[in-house]
């Protein structure tokens, strides 16, 4: 078993998924314990830095030619709260075709019918679940990578980059940058291992917004309704079917944005919706929150003012607007990709990194492929050639010079 494959397995042992509604950093401890074993092991491999601060933030140097440009590698140690995250069973197939048993107690299957991009993986030896539980690939399989090139270039010399490494908590809920220090990580520009399917390449990222409506209604016994009776479910149902149907993500794809109502709940009495806004156009972006503000207009016009309130609170936005003056980090990645036989893809990312927010804190960052697929989900996957692959491509881009 090679080491990433190693690493892999170890990280997604630890269960790390954040929680959004924690106000703390990072919102959920269990993640520390992750970084702990993170800086245990890169004082093992010679990186005599290397800590976690109170917020669980891990860094740490491995020195390189003064000469050259200091390198940041960035990933995330939190899995998202999208399905369970503990107690991970992952196993390695090696995959013929066809569809793959997860579960067979369960009877849970990956078939090629609903995952078409299984047949651009014959012949490798697939790392899954067994279908009850996320992976973590997203973005364990990015720590792991790092930590491999880190290693081998401890380990075999040569002249390469000075390299900053940094492993962020709270990524997939939209803080990992919030307390990430630049200043002090003193990279020249960066790259999060934080993307998909081998080869892919980003640099532009959706605009994002949160959006929080809450819908105050009036509870009357209902045998005496009529007339005085304000149910705020019925309200909630009117407001969403105001939005666009056409711009819900299960209708969009490249670079078309969205509104994605991805939480509701409430009674008579109350009723809270919550969704994420995006899209890589600015303006695009803005009409968005202009049409959930009209239609929350309309609404308090219609049964009154404070029915419903509304906040919209933006969240990050695309990063390309700070990538496009430092394009040599993009052509230093694709030569990379093409030097170890990666054909490199250059696609907008259908969501964001801490790379998009740290790009406008004055750290260009790009995100890098690791492989992974299906993040999030119970059919998360990623190829165990495909790993060692963005581990070759990461040492390329540290020693290529």
């Amino acid at each position: 078993m090679s080491s990433v494959t190693e690493r892999f397995l170890r990280y997604v042992s630890f269960d790390t998924q954040s929680d959004d509604a924690s106000p703390s950093c990072p919102s959920t401890g269990k993640q520390k314990l992750l970084g702990q074993a993170i800086v245990e092991e890169m004082k093992a491999m010679g990186i005599a830095d290397a800590y976690m601060d109170e917020n669980g933030y891990v860094y740490g140097t491995v020195p390189g030619d003064p000469e050259l440009p200091t390198i940041g590698l960035i990933a995330h140690m939190d899995t998202a709260p999208d399905a369970p995250g503990n107690d991970i069973k992952p196993s390695i197939v090696e995959y013929n075709g066809g569809d793959i048993v997860l579960n067979e107690e369960k009877g849970i299957r990956m078939t090629q019918a609903d995952f078409p991009n299984l047949k651009n993986h014959v012949g490798k030896h697939l790392i899954i679940t067994d279908g009850t539980t996320l992976l973590g690939a997203d973005d364990k399989a990015g720590i792991a990578e790092i930590m491999t090139a880190a290693e081998y270039l401890i380990q075999n010399g040569g002249r390469h980059a000075t390299i900053r490494l940094g492993f962020t908590p709270d990524e997939e809920i939209g803080r990992g940058a919030d307390l990430f220090n630049v200043k002090d990580f003193g990279a020249d520009y960066a790259y999060t291992s934080d993307g998909g399917p081998i080869g892919e390449l980003e640099y532009e990222n959706f605009n994002a917004a949160g959006v929080k409506v809450t819908v105050h209604g009036r509870i009357i016994h209902p045998g005496s309704a009529k007339n005085k009776m304000v149910n705020s479910q019925i309200i909630a149902i009117e407001f969403h079917n105001m939005l666009p149907a056409a711009q819900r993500p299960e209708h969009t794809e490249g670079y078309e944005g969205f509104i994605y109502l991805n939480h509701m709940e409430g009674s008579v009495t109350e009723t809270v919706l919550k969704y994420a806004i995006r899209d890589h156009d600015m303006a695009k972006f803005n009409e968005k929150k202009a049409v959930m503000e009209a239609a929350a207009a309309f609404i308090n016009a219609k049964y009154g003012e404070g029915t419903l309130e509304i906040a919209i609170v933006d969240s990050y936005y695309n990063m390309r607007e700070k990538i496009e003056p430092n394009m040599f980090i993009i052509d230093r990645a694709k030569a990379a990709m093409e030097a170890v036989g990666i054909v490199p893809m250059e696609v907008p990312i259908r969501g964001g990194t801490d790379g998009a927010r740290l790009s406008y804190e004055g750290l260009p960052c790009p995100n890098l492929c690791t492989g992974g697929e299906n993040f999030h989900g119970y059919y998360e996957f990623i190829p165990v050639e495909d790993m060692e692959k963005c581990v070759e491509m990461l040492v390329k881009i540290l020693t290529n010079f």
